[in-house]
């Protein structure tokens, strides 16, 4: 018989129906205002048993995640291990499979959340402009390294035409820079950024600038990713004074 998952019960003394044989022995409208009286209370115990059965397996799920960046973080995701990310997690790997079906699913959470931080740092888009969202996000990034390795490591490994998500992650670097070209030519009309640069060219500069950053604070943690990104927006984007 398969192992079932460790953090889902086998089975609850509320399942077992409270009419069985031998559990009432008494009989007549007694028994059955015993039996009535246990079945309202079933009723009204199972929305809670239900809530509370959610709530833990969404504790679990975001468990996964959180030890997923560890690990994928460590080893990068074609050699981090769906084994050992339900090993730090307590659960067999069938478990892990009850919440992720694969280790693409699991991946494709973890980028979702990521994103979704980054978003969160980088502020509403028209309170804030271009340069200031990208100043954030490289401030929350130095604040996040198991996020931010795993993202370098899985770039670094998508770089392959071979690997899965390798048009997955050139489609996300084209649409950055898309909308990045869109905002530079805003800031230029707003006179919040130099009129002679190429805002398509300055663009992947952008990001090109923000992914060595990080592959050199990940290496040396002394590295300042914000004072130097600073510095490279004041010399190369901001108008002369």
């Amino acid at each position: 018989m398969a192992d079932a998952p460790a953090d889902v019960p086998a089975g609850r003394a509320g399942d077992l129906p409270s009419g069985a044989p031998g559990r009432h022995p008494a009989g007549g409208a007694a028994a059955g205002r015993r039996k009535a009286s246990s079945d309202g209370a079933d009723r009204a115990h199972t929305p809670r048993a239900r809530r509370g059965s959610y709530a833990k397996g969404q504790q679990t799920r975001q468990r996964i995640v959180d030890e997923a960046v560890v690990v994928f973080g460590r080893s990068g995701v074609t050699a981090g291990s769906l084994r050992e990310v339900a090993t730090r997690v307590g659960l067999t790997p069938a478990g892990l499979m009850h919440h992720f079906a694969s280790k693409e699913e699991l991946f494709a959470e973890v980028l979702r959340q990521r994103d979704e931080r980054v978003r969160a740092a980088a502020g509403d888009p028209h309170e804030h402009t271009l340069v200031e969202q990208m100043q954030k996000v490289v401030a929350h990034n130095a604040t996040t390294r198991g996020l931010t390795s795993l993202y370098t490591l899985v770039v670094a490994e998508a770089s392959d035409p071979g690997h899965p998500s390798h048009d997955e992650f050139a489609e996300r670097y084209r649409r950055s820079a898309e909308t990045a070209a869109e905002l530079l030519r805003a800031g230029q009309a707003a006179g919040e950024v130099r009129a002679d640069i190429d805002p398509a060219l300055a663009a992947r500069l952008l990001s090109a600038v923000m992914d060595g950053l990080q592959q050199q604070w990940l290496l040396d943690d002394s590295v300042d990713m914000p004072a130097l990104f600073a510095e490279f927006v004041r010399g190369y984007l901001r108008p002369s004074a």
